[in-house]
């Protein structure tokens, strides 16, 4: 990674992500029907700071000179050879030690939109948002370089899962997955196409060479999505199932990236392809949430600028549909979940992806809603893009304490965080510390144990409570204190319009 091309162009990076930032209005709040358990106010900028290093901790693969979490090492720097290709690097995705390509590349997505929209607020920390992205796409590159073919996972699942033992360590296998034009993934396809296209607009103009690759990229997996359509979990069911099956199938994912390469490219293709397509791929279904597996509503409130600013009139639809799932997710709303201290509750496992995912969902579209001055409509009321901002903001003030455990649920922000998350390298002593090699058993000795991590993941958000307000913080209850890329890569964005509002 030239990390160095950064520092030097922080300047030129800074300007245009403040261009493609405008539209940016303070926040204003309004009573909320839950009681607040309010603390001081709150850091945000400290929070934004955190929320970026954590990807570092997420590191696969050869670690730079200025890697700042330093009780990592290098690991799986042969990952790849089981079919003699180069896949070291990108992300493990959670608290394991495997490389799942379809959360990376969400989190990919989610990371670059969140500079496009509030990058030019992140003043210090854009050089490490752009890390953050960089870090991933060079190993999505990696992923795609043969024609035809995307390798969608390293590691075996069941194997790993029956380990606990730190990334420096593995001995499990790294067995390589792949989807072709015999096993098609639409799904994951699309969604890398997604990253890379919305990546391409974060380095346009301080790495136009690398912009260039990723987005001409980018339209080469677009086509090979469309052109070989399936779930890529249908032929990989055995590998990717449970833990990252398409549930909600591929259509999603195509039309998600369709609208990144419209968004990238100008071209008129990708405009067309969205009209003629869009209700097959199912633009008026209705939903409710959005994830690394169902990105229906990312691009209705992603397409709905386009006819709100850009005044296209053929996706008009959109800012519809864009405001029927923000009327889904109300207080009060019958369709919407909410704990008795006030968090949007969507699952039992995992629901922080929900909360910042929403959230994120909430400051973009009132940035838009703002720019174009108009609001959004629920039945006969009006939805305010300052009322947006004020349910956003709450939400991010319970994930960092605003709640009846006055629990922060990102570790290392606060005085009082999960201190035993389920995650296998913060829960073993490091290597500078123990350089001894913990065998794939040895590790649940710490795994059982009550005894705090001994490493802080700094800036990691948890699973989260349940429903009741009730985080039990047990390395064990992966539900709930595991932490996943997916979940803080749309917080950084909230994080950052929070910071500077």
């Amino acid at each position: 990674m030239a990390l160095y091309l950064y520092s030097s162009r922080l300047i030129i990076c800074l300007s245009f992500l403040l261009l493609i930032t405008n539209g940016f209005s303070s926040s204003s709040s309004r009573p909320s029907i839950h009681h607040r358990h309010h603390l001081d106010n709150h850091n945000y900028k400290d929070a934004l700071s955190k929320s970026i290093l954590f990807f570092e901790g997420q590191r696969s693969g050869r670690l730079p000179p200025n890697q700042r979490m330093t009780w990592r090492s290098n690991s799986g720097l042969s990952d790849g050879s089981a079919l003699n290709v180069d896949l070291v690097g990108g992300y493990y995705d959670a608290g394991d030690n495997m490389k799942f390509g379809f959360p990376m590349a969400f989190t990919t997505t989610m990371l670059s939109w969140s500079l496009i929209e509030f990058g030019g607020l992140m003043k210090s920390e854009l050089p490490n948002a752009k890390d953050a992205v960089r870090w991933a796409t060079d190993f999505l590159l990696k992923a795609t370089s043969h024609p035809d073919t995307i390798y969608v996972q390293v590691g075996d699942p069941n194997m790993d899962h029956a380990c606990w033992e730190r990334p420096e360590d593995m001995d499990t296998p790294r067995s390589v997955f792949k989807v072709n034009k015999n096993n098609p993934g639409s799904d994951i396809a699309g969604e890398i196409a997604a990253a890379l296209a919305a990546a391409s607009i974060v380095f346009r103009k301080c790495d136009p060479s690398y912009s260039n690759l990723l987005l001409q990229r980018a339209i080469t997996v677009f086509t090979f999505a469309d052109k070989y359509r399936g779930p890529y979990s249908a032929g990989l069911a055995p590998e990717v199932c449970p833990f990252y099956c398409s549930y909600s199938g591929y259509q999603d994912e195509l039309l998600w990236g369709a609208a990144w390469l419209h968004k990238a490219t100008f071209n008129p293709t990708y405009l067309n392809y969205i009209k003629a397509n869009g209700q097959i791929l199912g633009a008026d279904e209705f939903d409710d949430m959005f994830s690394w597996d169902n990105k229906h509503v990312g691009a209705r409130i992603l397409l709905s600028k386009e006819f709100l600013i850009q005044k296209v009139k053929s996706l008009e639809e959109y800012k519809e549909h864009a405001d029927s799932f923000i009327c889904s997710v109300l207080p009060g709303a019958s369709s919407s979940q909410y704990t008795p201290g006030g968090l949007l509750f969507k699952m039992g496992e995992s629901n922080m992806q929900y909360v910042t995912s929403t959230s994120f969902l909430l400051l973009t579209y009132a940035k838009y809603l703002t720019s174009a001055r108009t609001v959004a409509y629920c039945g006969g009321s009006v939805v305010t893009p300052a009322r947006l901002r004020s349910i956003a903001r709450k939400q991010v003030d319970y994930l960092l304490g605003d709640n009846p455990s006055k629990m922060s649920y990102m570790v290392g922000y606060g005085l009082k965080y999960p201190r035993r998350i389920h995650h296998r390298g913060s829960s073993l002593p490091s290597v500078a510390v123990h350089p001894t090699r913990i065998q794939c058993h040895d590790g649940f000795s710490m795994f059982t144990s009550q005894s705090p991590n001994p490493n802080d993941l700094v800036g990691a958000v948890v699973g989260g409570p349940d429903q009741n307000d009730q985080f039990p913080d047990e390395r064990s209850d992966y539900g709930r204190s595991e932490p996943a890329t997916y979940i803080n890569a749309p917080l950084v964005g909230a994080l950052a319009y929070l910071a500077r509002s």
